[in-house]
Order: structure tokens, then C-alpha cells, then sequence
């Protein structure tokens, strides 16, 4: 088995890599002077099982090149078995038509992966659970749900003031998975989205007065929504919110919109690579998921269960 990271996460590459207690490969991923992605594997790969870590996270289409390239020059090198690791999926939000002559990214971004030679792919809480259907190979989609809840035990008091909170109603089942680990009750924030980017929150459904809140998502882009929630839910009576999100893409102003807001704090899992400005935050606390995303490695080499890992 073998490792290799391209350069959109090398902090977890590097944390994946010792929990397997294994090297990362030796490998180049540079640029030509004008930008071109040009990519050289340093040891030998031929009849190797490898795992690609890459996350297609900002500058999302130099990292989702990367990691294609990555996947042919593997392919062309003999490489018995590839899997594209991908901790955060990008272009998962357009998994559908929402209009007239719109895209379906998500399904071409699948297609360009299996095209470039990936025999399977390993993700983790894609934006919606259909998209494992859009790839012709394996596909595992881990749950970060453990991960999420054993870091709430830690550090907050469940008592029967705590009460999980979905953000719209397509993010229920998602926190209704780390509210039954926690014995939790669960309320929905009813969202209205007048653009693409823009919300706007119409209804609280669930009893919040009184009550300690976790907003509970998975993707955090410009945080606008995120935000808009706490404050609605502190306007009906929540005593404290704070916010767990699996991916924090946390872009243009969001880590100023987060720290001037109502949260108590907003933890992110390591999936995508922090920026300095997300780093020096003492509001964003990051939990790291490479003890996961290793275990998973291990067993697909292994060609042991992943579902097990949520048992």
C-alpha cells in the first residue's frame, strides 16, 4: 500500500500517513510556468494499491487537476489499484438541476475522475448521499457523525438543555445521526433560499426557549447562513448556539461574519486545509478526522467492512 497527497492538504496527508504508520510516496506536484499542473511519482508504483489524498477544496479546479493527474500518471505507472481519498468532495452542492440549462457538476466531476483511471473513491459526508450513485466505481462515503458526537461528549454538558439543530430540512437525517448518539432532541431550521448563496430563515420548527444549541451541518461556505441561524435561534429564547460543520470551506468574509456573530464557537473538522485567518480565530476550533480517514484506508487495503466503523 502505498500514500500519496497532493498539495491541497498536506497537514492531513501527513497526520493520515502516521496513523498508518507508513511514508507518503515520493512524488513532485508543481507548475509549469504558466500554471499547467505537471506531476512526477519518484519511486516505484507498479502493482501497488494507492491511495490519493486530495481534497478538491480552494483553489477547487487546480486541486481536482491535481488530483487527476495524480490518478493518470499513477494509472500510466502500473499502479495496480487506485483510490481517490478525497476528504471533501467539491462541486457536490450542484447535484441537481435547480432551473432551466443548469449544470449537473457534481456528476461530470465523477465522470472525470473514473475517466482518469480511479478504481474507487473514498469520501467523507458528501453534501447529499445520491451522489455515490453518480460514480461507475466503489464508492464509501464516510460519516463523521462519531467524530461530531465524541467531541460533544467531551466538551459540552448533555444535559436536557442540549438540543441539535438542522439547519434546513435536507440536513436533518445528517443531525438526527448525532442526536440519537447523544440521546438529543432534534429542531429544524426552516430555510428559504431566494439565490444561490442567499437564505433567508421562514419558520423554527421545534421548541428552542430555554435550550443550549448545536447547529449541526455539513458544508460552511461564506457562513452567512450560519450566522443568520444562530441569531434566529437566539431571537426565540436558545440560551447559547454553537456550531459543529464537517467542511469548513469558510470563504471571502466568513471568519469575520463568525467571529462579530451570536456563536458560542464553530468547529471544523481538518478536512479541508485551514487558512492563517481560520487558524488565528479563537472562535473556530478544528477536530481532526485523519484517525478516521486512516482506519478506512487500512480497511479498504485490508479489504475489510468501512460501514463497520459505524456500527
Amino acid at each position: 500500500m502505498k500514500l500519496l497527497a497532493g498539495n491541497s492538504n498536506r497537514t492531513l496527508a501527513q497526520a493520515v500517513a502516521s496513523h498508518l504508520d507508513l511514508p507518503l510516496t515520493r512524488a513532485q506536484v508543481k507548475r509549469f510556468a504558466d500554471n499547467e499542473v505537471w506531476v512526477t511519482i519518484d519511486e516505484n508504483v507498479r502493482g501497488e494499491d494507492v491511495f490519493v489524498l486530495q481534497s478538491t477544496s480552494y483553489p477547487a479546479n487546480d486541486h481536482l487537476m491535481e488530483l487527476l493527474i495524480c490518478i493518470d500518471a499513477l494509472k500510466r505507472a502500473s499502479a495496480r489499484r487506485i483510490t481517490a481519498v478525497m476528504p471533501y468532495f467539491g462541486y457536490a452542492r450542484q447535484d441537481r438541476k435547480t432551473g432551466g440549462r443548469t449544470p449537473i457538476s457534481a456528476k461530470l466531476v465523477a465522470n472525470l475522475i473514473t475517466r482518469a483511471g480511479a478504481d474507487r473513491v473514498l469520501t467523507m459526508d458528501l453534501h447529499s448521499g445520491q451522489i455515490q450513485g453518480f460514480f461507475d466505481i466503489p464508492t464509501d462515503n464516510l460519516l463523521a457523525a462519531p467524530l461530531i458526537a465524541g467531541d460533544i461528549k467531551d466538551n459540552y454538558d448533555r444535559s436536557s438543555e442540549l438540543l441539535i439543530v438542522s439547519p434546513d430540512v435536507g440536513g436533518v437525517v445528517r443531525a438526527l445521526a448525532v442526536a440519537s448518539r447523544l440521546n438529543a432532541d432534534l429542531a429544524i431550521v426552516d430555510k428559504r433560499r431566494p439565490a444561490p448563496g442567499k437564505s433567508e430563515v421562514a419558520n423554527i420548527i421545534g421548541d428552542v426557549q430555554g435550550r443550549r444549541l448545536i447547529l449541526y451541518d455539513d458544508i460552511v461556505d461564506s457562513a452567512g447562513t450560519l450566522c443568520n441561524a444562530a441569531q434566529s435561534l437566539i431571537d426565540a429564547g436558545a440560551i447559547e448556539v454553537s456550531a459543529y460543520v464537517i467542511h469548513g470551506v469558510l470563504s471571502g468574509a466568513a471568519v469575520d461574519r463568525v467571529k462579530n456573530s451570536v456563536l458560542k464557537e464553530l468547529v471544523i473538522s481538518d478536512s479541508i486545509e485551514a487558512s492563517d485567518e481560520v487558524s488565528a480565530e479563537p472562535k473556530i476550533r478544528r477536530v481532526s478526522c485523519a484517525r478516521l480517514v486512516a482506519e478506512a484506508i487500512r480497511r479498504i487495503a485490508n479489504e475489510e467492512s468501512v460501514s463497520k466503523l459505524f456500527d
